[in-house]
């Protein structure tokens, strides 16, 4: 159960505008932003924000949630992990390929490209912070900067959802969490502390 509980639609002023996007990609609102709806006007520039980071740009979008996915599995946030893996199935992904993305360096269901921005993702997840001018050079053999910058606005945005989530013991709604049992449970994933 969510240490600070997330609040009812009917509770939020214009919560069709606010969460449209999301209801309409995800079928449901998350908890996590109905935990943050406590306060509108960050609730307001943060959606803005996840909407331009999670955009499309110079990196494919699948590539950059199954960056995410990685941070949050380097971050052991349960919630992000169901959600960011119940999205790449969404974008079309194959459930072998989430399956295998915590092998990503060894499975061959990954490319030297898709590689090199995961294994920066986890690299730059750790904290303190890790990440060398090695790593850079080797990320820029497949990305120029406008990419890299692309990708580290992804790393930061979930490591910002790891915390929060984290420390707020989100509850996992139910489709993302039927999800993970499924597809991440035999990688190690389970709810944890996620639950009602």
């Amino acid at each position: 159960m969510s240490f600070v509980a997330p609040l009812a639609l009917e509770e939020i002023d214009d919560a069709d505008t606010l969460f449209g996007v999301a209801k309409k990609t995800l079928g449901f609102v998350p908890n996590a932003m109905l935990i943050m709806a406590r306060n509108p006007k960050m609730t307001d520039a943060f959606l803005q924000f996840v909407a331009e980071v999670l955009k499309p740009g110079k990196v494919q979008l699948d590539l950059k949630i199954m960056a995410a996915n990685l941070v949050s599995h380097t971050s052991g946030c349960r919630y992000c992990l169901a959600h960011t893996g119940s999205i790449i199935k969404y974008m079309g992904v194959s459930a072998e390929k989430i399956e295998a993305l915590w092998e990503y360096e060894t499975s061959p269901l990954f490319d030297d490209v898709e590689r090199s921005a995961l294994k920066f993702a986890q690299t730059a997840a750790i904290t303190p912070g890790i990440v060398t001018k090695d790593d850079f050079d080797e990320i820029r053999l497949y990305f120029d900067d406008d990419q890299i910058v692309e990708i580290v606005s992804v790393i930061s945005l979930y490591t910002f959802f790891n915390r929060w989530n984290d420390t707020f013991a989100t509850e996992l709604e139910d489709a993302p969490k039927v999800f993970a049992e499924k597809h991440l449970a035999k990688s190690g994933w389970e709810v944890g502390k996620h639950t009602k």
